[in-house]
């Protein structure tokens, strides 16, 4: 059954000409029935051939429907055809073009619909009976119109309800695939700038150590040892860091380990990031002012990335003897931070335009995440030689 509904449905013509034979066939029968004869027969039959055509078209084009059906009935009028069971193709006319067709077919339909009783009155006043029931006939004749043309205008209403219903449904579809789009662009810029600051710390650190050991081999064997285990627990850092950044994308998948998890880093943790730092060679005077208190985590994150960023470029760019500067200062509403070194400084293309050749992505990222959490950053060459980084973070939520 479900086929044979979805064949009728694509074959809309196909159906309304199997229901016009049908008509025409009936009509036929009560033209013949009623003793209709030469002429008068031939008339009748060019009347109801025309309507039938009507309806066997009226859904592939129901504004020329109409016309054809209005044809008919004015032939019918002007060569005195008396009424047959072809005259009710003249309601599904009215129904199809209130459901399918033009607005202005739709109005000329209506008028036409609820005018016929008083046209049919004027050519054949004999068939009313007596005057008093005159105006009941004409209205009971007129309501099959009235209603045949709701019920076409109530089926295109529905239907562009449903219409609008399935574009409004597209453009959500859209407008959720785009911001789906936008949440996995964002997504790969944070786990970018994770891996960033991860790898290029921890790699800076073991590039220095490795020297470092490389340097002292035979004149120090223990400075030597030393450096070795700085480099292997940087790097078991590093592969914790990457784990957990790399683990977040394999979340769900079957048979997928879902690996360590580990907090965020935060400030609590920059007492141990600075002493990395020192054991890499680079002296950091690190200072807090104000009292701490807890802080947003979103916020944390960034502190710790910005310091982090910052002394990798100083080991970097800084050259030999440098030495850097951290500061946290509490404030009432904002958290200062400072971190500021006494090197060469790095080129100018590291921190403006992102670099020519590709570097400054730590300076990129280091303004995404302020700007992530409504903060402000500055970040140029120092007075008196050096480079300078400083932070205002709010300690309380945006907007």
């Amino acid at each position: 059954m479900q086929r044979l509904y979805v064949f009728l449905r694509r074959h809309p013509t196909m159906v309304d000409s199997f229901w016009a034979v049908f008509l025409l066939g009936f009509s036929w029968l009560s033209v013949v029935g009623d003793g209709f004869g030469g002429s008068d027969l031939w008339t009748a039959a060019i009347q109801a051939c025309a309507l039938c055509t009507a309806v066997a078209l009226r859904r592939r084009a129901p504004e020329k429907m109409l016309l054809l059906a209005t044809a008919a009935g004015v032939f019918q009028l002007v060569v005195d055809v008396p009424k047959n069971l072809a005259d009710f193709a003249m309601l599904v006319i009215v129904y199809t073009v209130a459901a399918n067709g033009a607005r202005w077919a739709s109005r000329f339909a209506l008028i036409g619909g609820l005018a016929a009783p008083l046209i049919d009155y004027a050519r054949w006043p004999k068939e009313y009976g007596p005057d008093g029931a005159i105006a009941t006939v004409i209205v009971f004749l007129a309501v099959p119109f009235a209603l045949a043309w709701v019920l076409g205008d109530s089926v295109r209403t529905r239907r562009a309800y449903y219409a609008q219903l399935e574009e409004r449904a597209a453009q959500l579809e859209k407008e959720r695939d785009a911001q789906a789009k936008v949440a996995v662009a964002a997504e790969r810029a944070r786990i970018a700038r994770e891996l960033h600051d991860v790898v290029a710390h921890n790699v800076s650190v073991m590039v220095v150590q490795a020297d470092g050991a490389a340097y002292v081999l035979d004149a120090a064997p223990e400075q030597c040892e030393k450096a070795l285990e700085t480099i292997s627990g940087t790097g078991r850092q590093a592969l914790a860091e990457m784990r957990r950044l790399l683990g977040v994308l394999r979340t769900g998948e079957p048979g997928e380990d879902r690996g360590e998890r580990a907090p965020q880093p935060d400030v609590g943790r920059l007492d141990d990031l600075i002493e990395q730092v020192r054991g890499a060679g680079l002296p950091v005077d690190f200072t807090v002012q104000g009292t701490p208190r807890p802080l947003s985590s979103g916020v944390e994150l960034t502190v710790y990335r910005i310091v982090q960023e910052a002394l990798t470029n100083t080991r970097k760019h800084g050259g030999p003897d440098v030495s850097a500067r951290v500061r946290l200062v509490y404030g009432s509403d904002a958290l200062d931070l400072l971190v500021e070194d006494d090197g060469r400084g790095a080129q100018r293309e590291v921190h403006e335009q992102g670099g020519a050749d590709g570097l400054g992505h730590g300076m990129i990222g280091m303004r995404e995440r302020v700007g992530m959490v409504g903060g402000r950053l500055d970040a140029g060459p120092r007075a008196g030689g050096g480079f300078r980084i400083s932070a205002v973070l709010p300690l309380r939520p945006v907007g």
